[in-house]
């Protein structure tokens, strides 16, 4: 039986960007079976319009009335993806980091060996996969998957990268808490990596590239220096130290 499969960018404020994600993933041929719904994460710069002006396309949309972060963008599409059925979600950047065409990439492992969530790396085993990257950027990538492995006893070589695919049986696992205020930014996304590993899913990574885009387009990232490297490395912490569950 074939999967039904969802591809969820999350996105705010990309209309210079998001254009060309949706482009690329009508155009890629790799994954015809896949919905995509686009989660609008309370954008007020024209990015609501443009992407309206895709539904004839087949393009889906759900938007936050306000902005809440990028975390309570995914768990808007987890839940969306298990309240329509859907079988395995893929969550991609909405800022055109990700290429669609890698899709199967992560998919293959889940439909083929029975993997719960399979996580893109830039870093598996290649060179120059990660385009344009800011000094900064390269520091934090290669911090946060030493600290997750040293915590974990997981060897992982790209634990901040947001270009996954996960089964979404997972989720009706109680112990996976995906409705807590704190997860609400980056913190999601290291939370749902470190359930799956610690409560022994089947989990692998598998290599994607990420390519920055050139900052005359809105920037490369919205992740701010320091207070949001902090929040993707906290649920670490909080997690390890049962501060939360």
């Amino acid at each position: 039986m074939t999967p039904k499969i969802l591809v969820v960018p999350v996105a705010f404020n990309e209309k210079f960007k998001l254009g060309n994600v949706i482009d690329r993933f009508l155009k890629s041929r790799m994954c015809p079976q896949a919905d995509y719904l686009i989660v609008d994460d309370g954008s007020d710069d024209g990015t609501t319009e443009m992407i309206a002006s895709c539904s004839d396309r087949g393009v889906m949309s759900v938007k936050h009335p306000q902005r809440r972060g990028v975390g309570a963008g995914i768990r808007t599409g987890i839940g969306y993806a298990v309240t329509h059925g859907y079988d395995i979600i893929v969550i991609m950047a909405g800022n055109d980091k990700d290429n669609p065409e890698e899709i199967p990439q992560l998919l293959e492992p889940i439909i083929r060996g029975n993997y719960d969530l399979v996580q893109g790396s830039r870093y598996l085993g290649k060179i120059g996969s990660g385009g344009q990257m800011p000094f900064y950027r390269k520091f934090a990538t290669r911090l946060h998957p030493w600290v997750f492995s040293l915590f974990t006893g997981r060897n992982l070589t790209d634990t901040t990268n947001g270009f996954r695919a996960i089964r979404l049986g997972i989720f009706k696992d109680e112990r996976i808490n995906l409705n807590q205020d704190w997860l609400d930014t980056y913190e999601l996304e290291p939370y749902i990596l470190w359930k799956v590993i610690t409560l022994g899913y089947k989990f692998k990574e598998v290599f994607v590239t990420k390519i920055y885009p050139p900052k005359n387009l809105g920037g490369y990232t919205k992740m701010i220096p320091i207070l949001s490297w902090w929040s993707i490395l906290k649920p670490l912490f909080y997690l390890r130290l049962g501060i939360k569950k």
